[in-house]
């Protein structure tokens, strides 16, 4: 893994995906190394996905500047590379953008896929409006290595989970990419575990880990109905991460 040190212009960028103004990426690269990622397709990444790391090291002071003269919005958090890589241990780029965050009272979405967003409890408890949500495609922690290498275990992610719960924060999870084979045979298991965590909805999306390439119409129409059945069986929220999308080719 080679990390690199980089400065960036600027921090918010305008997004169209649900429930977000902007969208905050405070590394490029991914040390979770997911084999289905599609974030080297949406980047047009050269360089091997899951080989480096590149941390924006001003990012937050960029960050401060921005909020302080745009309208306020919800900031999606870890769109295109989790902000909680393992290296924000040494680093704390992630931490520091929530401290700006925090300071300006803007509203934010996490999505992760590492324990490590329960260490910034406190600045999330100060935060008027915020949301975390932990990324599961399965259950099983070979399958989990397998797919997502440098990811926390599903259980260390529905131990998070819980413990961001407990302290009143809204959690959801993220069943996608619902993989083929794996993933919707462990629909009902997964959306249970979320429940029973304290997680408030679940959302999810179809296999796209390249343009052109990913679930058929039907299939993602009876994959949609099967997580819909489950969460209204535990009683738990659900939706499609992109609803006019899923049905699509």
């Amino acid at each position: 893994m080679q990390i690199n040190e980089i400065t960036c212009k600027s921090a918010l960028v305008r997004t169209g995906l649900p429930g977000g103004k902007y969208a905050l990426n405070p590394y490029r690269g991914c040390q979770h190394a997911c084999s289905y990622c599609y974030a080297p397709s949406v980047l047009r990444e050269k360089r091997q996905w899951g080989s480096f790391l590149d941390v924006k090291t001003n990012i937050a002071d960029v960050l401060e500047t921005e909020v302080a003269k745009m309208a306020k919005g919800n900031v999606l958090i870890g769109t295109v590379t989790d902000a909680y890589q393992p290296m924000d241990v040494k680093y704390k780029i992630t931490r520091r953008c929530l401290e700006v965050f925090v300071a300006h009272d803007w509203p934010i979405t996490i999505q992760t896929k590492s324990a490590l967003v329960t260490r910034d409890a406190d600045l999330l408890y100060q935060m008027s409006k915020k949301d975390v949500g932990f990324t599961i495609t399965s259950l099983d922690p070979a399958v989990q290595k397998k797919f997502e290498p440098g990811g926390a275990t599903p259980a260390e992610r529905l131990a998070a989970l819980k413990e961001l719960a407990k302290d009143g924060i809204q959690t959801w999870i993220f069943i996608g990419p619902v993989i083929p084979g794996i993933t919707e045979n462990e629909i009902d298991s997964i959306v249970a575990a979320a429940a029973e965590a304290g997680a408030k909805s679940v959302m999810w999306d179809r296999l796209r880990p390249r343009p052109g390439f990913g679930m058929k119409a039907e299939y993602a129409s009876d994959i949609g109905a099967k997580i819909r059945a489950a969460c209204e069986k535990h009683g738990i929220a659900c939706q499609s991460a992109f609803p006019t999308d899923s049905l699509k080719n």
